[in-house]
């Protein structure tokens, strides 16, 4: 098992933060999922991820061909393109079990929002309880990240 990583974004919207993120996990060779709680949301960032330079190669239920899409987007539970990563956003939630078996989740979250910064500190606190490695990552005013924090996990 990986661990849990907190984004907190202080600087830019996720439809900006997200796909430098996605680009690095598919240089790692890993095949992500991006689950959020939103269907209108994520077709927007699919809209965003399809024109923006330096293209990252994604899906949406209504594309199909999830089973072939190393960036699969969803509002819902659903994995056809067997993801080792999990991208969280919007509050979106997966069970402990789910969090486990994949190298790494990240659960970003928008710093300008109380709602987002509360439902993150309470899935914080549910995955330290857990026993599961979590760390914290704050943005900086240049785009990039710093870490802050990091829980022990269980080993």
């Amino acid at each position: 098992m990986g661990e849990i990583r907190f984004y907190h974004l202080t600087e830019r919207p996720i439809e900006r933060a997200l796909p430098p993120m996605l680009e690095k996990s598919l240089a790692r060779g890993w095949r992500v999922v991006v689950q959020g709680t939103d269907a209108d949301r994520l077709e927007r960032l699919s809209g965003a991820l399809w024109s923006r330079e330096g293209f990252l190669p994604h899906g949406t239920a209504s594309d199909g061909h999830g089973g072939r899409q190393p960036i699969w987007l969803t509002a819902g539970t659903d994995r056809p393109n067997r993801p080792n990563t999990l991208f969280l956003i919007d509050g979106a939630e997966a069970e402990h079990a789910e969090m486990a078996a994949l190298d790494m989740v990240a659960i970003v979250f928008n710093g300008a929002d109380d709602d987002a910064v509360a439902t993150a500190r309470v899935q914080w606190r549910a995955v330290t309880a857990a026993g599961v490695k979590a760390v914290y990552w704050a943005e900086t005013p240049d785009g990039g990240w710093v870490r802050k924090a990091e829980s022990g996990g269980a080993g």
